[in-house]
């Protein structure tokens, strides 16, 4: 028993000496060392380090709950996730480690479901060739968006802020740091500190240091001496854009390097906002750098989003703003696991993934090919110079971002360009159609060369949002369906000309299509395409990149009943046709969609025609447009039973029998009306303004008005998190006016003035600017007066003179500058008109600058 004892001993000895020999040996060839410029280099090729990926959280919180709630098994999920990370040409992995979960009120680390998980993931990212940094302490409770759970580790017991001043809380975390740089990885055998994949750690998530320089000096040194002791080597990183002016300390405690993130819109805005974005990542300046240029520190992204947008134009154009502030990687925040993108509940101020975001998850992978292209510090100049630089291209007006390169082709929306060079041509990736390939499904699509005139194609299914994905959400609300269907796809290769064949590869799939000229058939899966008399070289289990050939994943079909998606115009003008459009899917196409409803002319009925996918419209004769109300709803007829809208009830509206009376109602008006831009009763939850205690909306003596009042104590507010700044003296907020133009388009031309309804809130005038802002980014606006007592003031059009647009939303971190600069040279066109700029600071005299001000604003027309 004894003998048989030890030799089991024996052995794991034996095997722990050798993991951690072939640890030692590949850490050396993968250690990571920051040169004398800042610049993180492989040592022992001295390249630069250069990577993108994304945040993905399945281990742990609400993903890892979610999925034990849903009977997923979390390492199946991980797979099929990582699946798709690698067709989205990522190689870089980072998250914040809910250290409350893994570790007990001493930093003790603890062996349980979530640590194992964890680990299982970096086994399967490794695999996959894909890179880590790893944030091993989040500060975060368990929750949200649930209730935190009483969770065993030292951050449910202290919170953030004793964290980081409490010497328990700061004794726990440096033995939990010890511990967890220490802890071997169960699936690799190798302890994290000597992962070849990870590239570097991050000690802490988001740490709002307060107090003194030196504290902050003892504090950051404390815990890079915890993670030295284990002798790592790699370098140690520290969030510093959450209080820049401790810059110097935090290289001072030992850092060697910044973590920097980018909301440049904001965050939680709840709802999807509209616009052009660009302006808002014209650039990612750091008025500090010189600093970490003085410390030889380098740079890297933890966390960046386009937080509401639901485009996929901006995300390139971030990547191109970092590299140009000379950051060497970058991950995106954050992916959503497959399972919960339905309901998109883990961040709904957030939304990615390649089943149901095509178009924004395709914007990642050219993402990730500026990261591995464009140089650090190049210049593209300022907007809209930038929005073409190198291989790359954006344009807001068709939500295109696009890359060109000599081999890839990648796009994210329908693009007209051709191809760099067809003859070197091995990868596409696309959304929508392109002179190469047309498709009129609305999944991602992908095609590989294997070989000569031997393709992979491989297409994912239709992704069809059926709700705002960013409002408050829900596991029982769902936001986005997938549909498989049937679409018509063409590929114009030279390399596979006419007729080629198609076979299906994937498990499962037993599609059959034939090609007529360059014309076929397709359904979601992965093909061979293959060009005619080409002999088959290939086998379905063939290694394919760090996959097999036949590897394909995507959710199945989740349409069990009808969805119909319509935003109404709530105001047009007179005797002018009304464009109707609704977006319908369902288990079973429709048979008929219709427009039914009356108007002071009379009743109507007309059909609503497939002109897209899922989309459908109808116009409604200009002769219906009579000054008053057209009432109408959308039936839609289907399996010989009919369903009308918005009542979203079986029936039609016109059935004796149909109870729900709610329909919808545009108001027609005429010519010489106002256009009312803003109405403080039904906009002022829309305003999008930076968040001041002096807000509220009261009502006034008049019935259904109301009044949307600011109090500001003061203009300039001291940032808690750069208190180096230089004070500006301005408080702005914009609302956005593109709905409320829509239906009025054709009486813009007679307008002349702007109409302002409110009054100054103090004893004194004041002076406040009013700027319409263009969909290029550039602003015109004009001073106005105000006085205390409520009345109209008006400015002409004629006015209007160029004034600075103020960033907004306002960005995060709160460096990032706030007024665009930019390039832009033109004229003001009323008809290109995206939202309204209110400004309170210039104009003021200083010796009122640091004054209370205060106004409030009842309506904004035109007239």
């Amino acid at each position: 028993m004894k003998v048989n004892g030890i030799i089991p001993l024996v052995m794991a000895l034996c095997l722990g000496v050798f993991q951690w020999s072939l640890a030692q040996e590949t850490s050396q060839k993968r250690n990571v060392v920051i040169d004398g410029n800042g610049v993180m280099r492989w040592e022992s090729t001295k390249e630069e380090v250069f990577g993108f990926g994304v945040n993905y959280t399945v281990p742990f919180a609400h993903a890892y709950r979610s999925a034990k709630r849903m009977g997923i098994d979390p390492k199946k999920a991980i797979d099929s996730d990582i699946y798709h990370f690698t067709r989205l040409g990522f190689d870089l992995y980072r998250i914040h480690v809910w250290d409350t979960q893994i570790s007990d009120v001493q930093g003790n680390l603890l062996e349980n479901e979530y640590l194992e998980t964890f680990d299982y993931l970096l086994n399967q990212l490794k695999f996959h060739n894909i890179n880590y940094v790893i944030t091993p302490i989040a500060f975060w409770g368990d929750g949200w968006p649930e209730p935190d759970g009483d969770t065993p580790g030292f951050s449910h017991r202290y919170g953030k802020a004793d964290c980081l001043t409490n010497p328990e809380a700061i004794k726990a975390q440096q033995n939990y740091l010890f511990q967890f740089l220490n802890h071997v990885n169960s699936y690799t055998g190798v302890a994290y500190k000597d992962e070849p994949n990870i590239i570097a750690f991050e000690v802490s998530n988001e740490p709002h240091h307060q107090g003194t320089a030196s504290e902050v000096t003892a504090f950051v040194k404390g815990m890079v001496e915890a993670m030295r002791k284990t002798g790592m080597q790699k370098p140690v990183f520290y969030n510093m854009s959450h209080a820049v002016h401790f810059m110097d300390a935090y290289f001072e405690g030992g850092a060697q390097g910044g973590t920097f993130q980018w909301y440049p819109t904001g965050l939680g805005y709840g709802k999807e906002l509209s616009g052009n974005v660009l302006p808002n990542v014209n650039d990612y300046d750091m008025p500090f750098d010189e600093v970490i240029k003085k410390h030889h520190g380098a740079k890297l992204v933890y966390e960046f989003d386009v937080a509401d947008v639901g485009k996929s134009y901006v995300y390139p154009a971030m990547a191109r703003s970092f590299r140009s502030a000379g950051m060497q990687i970058g991950t995106h925040f954050a992916y959503d696991p497959t399972y919960l993108a339905y309901a998109n509940t883990e961040y709904n101020t957030h939304y990615m993934n390649l089943n149901y975001t095509p178009s924004k998850a395709l914007a990642l992978k050219i993402c990730a090919e500026v990261f591995h292209e464009i140089p650090l510090y190049a210049e593209f100049g300022k907007y809209p110079e930038n929005t073409s630089f190198g291989n790359f291209k954006i344009d807001y007006k068709t939500d295109l971002a696009e890359y060109n390169a000599e081999e890839k082709f990648f796009y994210t929306n329908t693009t007209s360009s051709t191809p760099k060079n067809l003859k070197k041509l091995e990868e596409i990736a696309g959304f929508g159609s392109s002179p190469l390939v047309a498709y009129d499904g609305q999944g991602a699509y992908f095609l590989d060369k294997l070989s000569k005139g031997v393709w992979r194609l491989e297409v994912q299914p239709d992704a069809i949002w059926v709700d705002d994905p960013f409002g408050k959400n829900s596991p029982k609300k769902t936001v986005a369906v997938i549909n498989w269907g049937t679409h018509s796809m063409s590929v114009d290769l030279k390399d596979l000309g006419e007729g080629f064949s198609i076979e299906a590869i994937n498990e499962g799939n037993g599609f059959q299509s034939q090609v007529t000229g360059k014309v076929f058939s397709i359904q979601p899966g992965t093909y061979i395409l293959s060009k005619k008399g080409t002999k088959k070289t290939w086998s379905a289990n063939d290694a394919f990149k760090t996959n097999k050939l036949n590897d394909f994943y995507a959710p199945k079909t989740t349409v069990d009943k009808p969805w119909l998606t319509h935003e109404p115009i709530k105001e047009v003008t007179e005797n002018t046709p009304l464009p109707l459009q609704v977006q319908y899917v369902a288990p079973n196409k429709p048979e008929s969609i219709q427009l039914q409803g009356y108007s002071s002319k009379g009743r109507f009925q007309v059909d609503f025609k497939n002109t897209q996918g899922y989309r459908y419209t109808a116009t409604l004769p200009a002769e219906y447009l009579q000054i008053g109300f057209v009432h109408y709803n959308i039936v839609v007829k289907s399996d010989d039973t009919f369903r009308s809208y918005p009542a979203d009830m079986e029936g039609k509206f016109s059935d004796w029998d149909f109870y729900d009376t709610e329909d919808y109602v545009v108001k027609v008006v005429p010519e010489s009306n106002p256009i009312y831009l803003f109405d403080a009763e039904e906009d002022t939850n829309d305003l999008v303004r930076p968040w001041r205690k002096g807000f509220k909306l009261m009502p006034t003596e008049e019935n259904g008005q109301s009044e949307c009042q600011m109090n500001l104590e003061q203009l300039f507010v001291e940032d808690s998190e750069n208190k180096n700044a230089a004070p500006i003296y301005d408080y702005s907020f914009k609302h956005f006016i593109i709905d409320k133009i829509e239906g009025r388009g054709s009486s813009l031309k007679d307008k002349t003035t702007l109409v302002f309804k409110g009054r100054s809130l103090t004893d004194k005038p004041l002076p406040l600017q009013i700027a319409f802002v263009m969909e290029g980014g550039s602003s015109y606006g004009c001073m106005l007066t105000l006085e205390p007592e409520m009345g109209d003031y008006t400015l002409t059009l004629s006015e209007l003179k160029p004034v600075k647009t103020v960033t907004l939303p306002r960005p995060y971190p709160s460096f990032l500058p706030y007024y665009l600069e930019h390039k832009i040279s033109t004229e003001f066109d009323i008809n290109k008109v995206e939202s309204l700029q209110f400004s309170i600071g210039p104009g003021i005299p200083e010796n009122q600058l640091q004054k209370p001000h205060g106004f409030g604003m009842v309506s904004v027309r035109l007239e």
